[in-house]
């Protein structure tokens, strides 16, 4: 099964979105509001919603452990409906994708896929679904869909590695070994040190018959 969710891709989403909403989000905020008082009453309006949005994401994860499939979904639907600007709609879609890919549903987990692609927050959740989606078109057999998909992302500051990696993966499929070569190159060349699985890009590279670089030179 292609594997759709990456600890290190959380990370990566955390920080571009502190990166794109930290002073704007303090300055948008007592402008629109005008004063200590507005800025309290949208902090405390903000933190009621971050919190419902939190239990409702706890209560699906819970329903997905007990392999509740069909309830979790629909508590997705609540929070998506309720908080579908909330960091936690994208988290709850990318979940359900994943579980979706579990019991052989691939239809549905692009479905939620694509949900995120096109409202995800923060920006970084689009670019992660994207390259989720890629993975997973490609799994069922339509590569040329997933080197459009992944050629449809803008800012992958972050990403790299991940997208040169999948990149070369679909170029594979589609029997253009430079190309795809290239690309394998790319990813290891912006893998940071510590960070992914720089023996798989290894191996994929070696068994196309092309020199490796050790790792540091």
């Amino acid at each position: 099964m292609v594997e759709i969710y990456d600890p290190q891709e959380q990370g990566e989403v955390v920080k571009k979105w502190l990166q794109e909403n930290g002073s704007a989000i303090v300055m948008g905020l007592v402008i629109a509001f005008g004063g200590l008082f507005g800025f309290k009453w949208w902090q405390n309006w903000q933190e009621t919603n971050r919190q419902a949005a939190s239990t409702e994401y706890e209560v699906m994860g819970q329903l997905l452990a007990a392999e509740q499939l069909d309830a979790a979904m629909a508590n997705f639907q609540s929070l998506r409906d309720d908080h579908g600007k909330s960091p936690y709609a994208s988290m709850a879609a990318l979940q359900m994708a994943r579980a979706r890919m579990e019991v052989n549903q691939p239809d549905l987990a692009i479905g939620l896929l694509e949900y995120v692609v096109e409202n995800g927050y923060p920006k970084a959740m689009k670019v992660v679904a994207r390259e989720r989606l890629a993975r997973v078109l490609l799994d069922q057999g339509k590569a040329e869909e997933a080197l459009v998909t992944l050629d449809g992302a803008t800012d992958l500051t972050g990403f790299e590695a991940r997208y040169a990696e999948v990149r070369g993966d679909i170029l594979f499929d589609l029997g253009r070994t430079d190309e795809a070569t290239a690309a394998y190159q790319e990813s290891l060349e912006a893998l940071e040190e510590g960070v992914g699985d720089r023996n798989k890009l290894v191996m994929k590279l070696e068994s196309m018959g092309a020199e490796v670089p050790e790792a540091g030179s």
